[in-house]
């Protein structure tokens, strides 16, 4: 069978990474937004049910019919924007603009207008686009390297050592290393750790006009544009020539048929699934869709046992997740500014990209990435006008 062939203990263990750095960094966010709409405890582990086999079914699926690296992810502007934006809202009304947006998010993706507007965007800029994004990941191993010197310089210099010597099991034994130094140095909280199996609850959905003009339109944009549109740049930024349409519509199906559990909005990843798709998962570039199945079956545990591996990777000490995802995304971060830089003549565009993803900037709840291209694009116009 390929896939057993093409398997390794990297892409395994960049599939965790990518779990990891997902779950770490913004799952506290679901919780928030969850918790905003008036959710149970009870209804909150169906969020994570209900997200984790949306993100598994999709990761797997679509990575095994392409061959290629595609990871999926909850929509985190989207619940950020749910926390501030859904007062007054119940939770089935929220359920029912969930719907709403899935629709638009299907319809948008299986009828190409999607897939056609992010043809006109140069790789260039795509290429600063996520070199941009991913910048505060790689200066996050120094930040962190401050705060906790004794746990992250030991796992800087293993990884550099490894890169020397063994590249492709760099990330795989650093991790290792980080783990068994948190340990030694009584940073993990490993305490009070109970197994338990996450219960779906279908929430009856209701349409409400407040809910459609206040959660669902927002929901749809900022998933497009400050998650979708990321995520299609990292396809392409990695060499991926894979068709978009059908991957911006599973994802819509998916959000779907779970929005009644939870599943506020699933779509392409872009700074997790950078980790699927640079070297580190695999050597070989066509094998490393067996990071995004192994991402997808991780994501499947989280859903399962959603509260116990959110307490699992609470254990982990910031700083070691900070570091150990920046140095998985080094290289993908260099690929990305080499090929930001390549052409002379998008050159000054192509940074103007990068600067302004990196600055974080945040305007109408839309993120950076999506006003990187935009000043960039206008840049690429002024600049080649004549």
């Amino acid at each position: 069978m390929r896939l057993l062939k093409d398997f390794s203990v990297s892409a395994v263990v960049a599939g965790f990474v990518t779990v990891l750095v997902g779950f770490t960094s913004s799952a506290v966010i679901v919780f928030q937004a969850a918790a905003a709409l008036g959710a149970t405890p009870a209804q909150i582990a169906s969020w994570m049910w209900a997200l984790g086999i949306g993100m598994c079914l999709t990761c797997v699926g679509l990575s095994l019919y392409y061959r290629v690296p595609v990871v999926t992810a909850w929509s985190t502007p989207g619940a950020a924007m749910l926390i501030t934006g859904a007062a007054g809202v119940s939770l089935a009304e929220a359920t029912g603009a969930f719907l709403v947006s899935a629709v638009l998010i299907v319809v948008a993706g299986f009828s190409g207008g999607f897939e056609r507007a992010m043809r006109r965007i140069p790789l260039s800029l795509a290429s600063g686009m996520l070199a941009g994004v991913l910048l505060r990941f790689g200066l996050d191993v120094f930040v962190a390297m401050q705060a906790q010197l004794a746990l992250v310089l030991p796992m800087f210099a293993a990884y550099l050592l490894l890169r020397r010597l063994s590249p492709r099991y760099a990330i795989v034994v650093t991790l290792l290393l980080g783990i068994g130094l948190a340990a030694a140095l009584g940073l993990l909280h490993a305490d009070g750790l109970q197994l338990q199996l996450a219960t779906p609850e279908w929430v009856r959905p209701e349409f409400s006009l407040q809910a459609m003009i206040g959660i669902a339109l927002p929901l749809f944009v900022v998933t497009m544009a400050s998650q979708n549109v990321p995520g299609v740049a990292v396809i392409r930024a990695a060499g991926y020539t894979t068709p978009v349409s059908p991957l911006i519509g599973w994802t819509g199906l998916a959000t779907l048929l779970l929005a009644p559990f939870g599943a506020f909005a699933i779509n392409l990843a872009a700074i997790s699934a950078a980790i699927c798709m640079g070297r580190e998962a695999h050597e070989d570039i066509n094998r490393r869709y067996t990071a995004a199945v192994a991402a997808g079956l991780f994501y499947l545990l989280v859903g399962l046992f959603g509260a116990t591996v959110g307490a699992l990777f609470a254990a982990l000490p910031r700083e070691l997740v900070l570091a150990i995802a920046g140095l998985a995304l080094l290289g993908t971060i260099g690929s990305g500014l080499a090929a930001a830089v390549r052409d002379e003549h998008e050159r000054e565009p192509a940074l103007i990209t990068f600067l302004v993803t990196a600055s974080g900037l945040s305007l109408f709840g839309i993120g950076s990435a999506f006003w990187g291209i935009v000043a960039g694009g206008i840049a690429l116009l002024v600049l080649r006008r004549r």
